[in-house]
């Protein structure tokens, strides 16, 4: 039966988490993986693994909110173009979400290295389009819903990487750079963290006090972090999200792997 959880944390605790959810907030908004270091200070702290996600998912909407927004302000993330992807990725992460509990996803963390890889990969040696070749480029909505199924539905079930899945996805459908990609991504992020939150309140599997004073902290790195990838452009977000993508290989294959 869903209830409420308030947990106990000293203030010492409690600085060292918004501190280290101010530098997920900034990381995530530039190239995702923010969940990289939440879920592990979490756990650190001491919450059991059935309020870990619920909690980061908490603290992540607060994240991806504030860069979604601050990329839609700033004319690179276009929500008429992208409806279809919206409404997909909505429906993706509450059916994720919901069935996150009864999912055989072993088969699935043994892949996910490869898969994180491989995006690194294409952004390293791949050619992105310019700025000016996609300011007005038409996005098939075909395309939108299976990719918003997908990678909403991964985002409910387990979440390492979906924004770098979304960013490289984009850039292979679309003609788009990497700029506007990035907002694609944050935007959806935002959607499936939100989504797939509802079905955790619904649980009762999020700490309230603690999530909402990671998430504060996490919406100011996000602010910063979005504002600089914007100002930075693709020659900034470029070696950021290759590193991300390398960190987050390296984690996974020692979860799913090795460890």
């Amino acid at each position: 039966m869903p209830f409420p959880i308030e947990l106990a944390v000293d203030p010492a605790t409690l600085a060292i988490l918004a501190a280290v959810a101010f530098l997920a907030g900034f990381i995530d908004a530039i190239a995702g993986g923010g969940g990289l270091l939440t879920i592990p200070a979490l756990l650190t702290a001491g919450l059991p693994p059935h309020l870990v996600l619920g909690t980061n998912k908490l603290c992540a909407t607060f994240g991806s909110a504030t860069a979604s927004f601050t990329f839609y302000r700033r004319k690179l993330f276009d929500p008429g173009k992208w409806r279809h992807a919206l409404i997909a990725t909505a429906i993706g992460a509450a059916l994720g979400a919901v069935i996150a509990h009864w999912l055989p996803a072993a088969w699935l963390n043994q892949m996910l290295p490869v898969v994180v890889f491989g995006c690194g990969l294409y952004l390293l040696f791949g050619k992105t389009p310019d700025v000016a070749h996609s300011q007005d480029a038409v996005i098939p909505r075909g395309r939108q819903w299976p990719q918003g199924l997908g990678l909403g539905f991964y985002d409910g079930v387990a979440g390492p990487g979906t924004g770098a899945f979304w960013t490289v996805s984009s850039l292979l459908l679309y003609p788009l750079d990497l700029v506007r990609a990035s907002g694609v991504a944050r935007s959806m992020n935002f959607v499936s963290n939100a989504m797939a939150l509802v079905v955790f309140i619904a649980a009762g599997q999020v700490a309230w006090a603690l999530g909402i004073s990671m998430g504060v902290a996490l919406m100011a790195g996000a602010f910063l972090g979005a504002r600089t990838a914007i100002k930075g452009g693709a020659k900034f977000i470029r070696p950021v999200f290759i590193l991300v993508v390398l960190v987050l290989t390296a984690r996974l294959a020692w979860q799913h792997w090795i460890g």
